[in-house]
């Protein structure tokens, strides 16, 4: 027969009285301690906070602060960064080329092909439609107005180099 063996004596289990005891005033502190904190805050931070909600980056008539960086780059700027992108892209390149035994790549002309095939954009031809559609559009009102008509074709190329930009 197996003996029964206690591991704990019941009334050590049982109802621990001092933590009942305690437990309404650390509720009831934490709580009060949250309400008086919301309330500190809301005193010292000032008024408008709600004025600010919803206005990011892709909120129509929001000027970001001076200083902050709006994620677009000049022209310039990004065609130089393209171009370190690039030779720091094809300098890897060629260096698995050489610890392959391959020849190594000529890294400038393999940049001046790159960035000659990037300047020259080929738009799509539906747009290049749509934008001289407008264009004619702009004539017929300016021709209505009395106003010199522009050139088609000028206009179309000076309207897609503004859209690429």
């Amino acid at each position: 027969m197996r003996a029964r063996r206690r591991v704990a004596d019941a009334a050590a289990i049982g109802n621990n009285r001092r933590v009942e005891s305690v437990f309404p005033i650390v509720v009831f502190g934490a709580v009060g301690f949250s309400v008086v904190m919301s309330i500190v805050f809301l005193l010292s931070r000032g008024g408008g906070l709600h004025d600010d909600i919803g206005e990011g980056g892709l909120t129509i008539g929001h000027e970001p602060p001076a200083g902050t960086f709006t994620g677009h780059l000049t022209a310039s700027a990004s065609k130089a960064e393209a171009e370190v992108e690039i030779r720091q892209m094809l300098g890897a390149r060629r260096e698995r080329q050489l610890a392959r035994g391959e020849p190594g790549l000529d890294i400038e002309a393999e940049v001046a092909r790159l960035l000659a095939d990037a300047s020259a954009p080929a738009h799509d031809p539906g747009l290049e439609e749509e934008v001289r559609q407008l264009v004619v559009a702009r004539n017929e009102r300016r021709a209505r107005q009395g106003l010199e008509p522009l050139d088609v074709e000028a206009e179309v190329a000076r309207t897609l180099a503004e859209l690429q930009t």
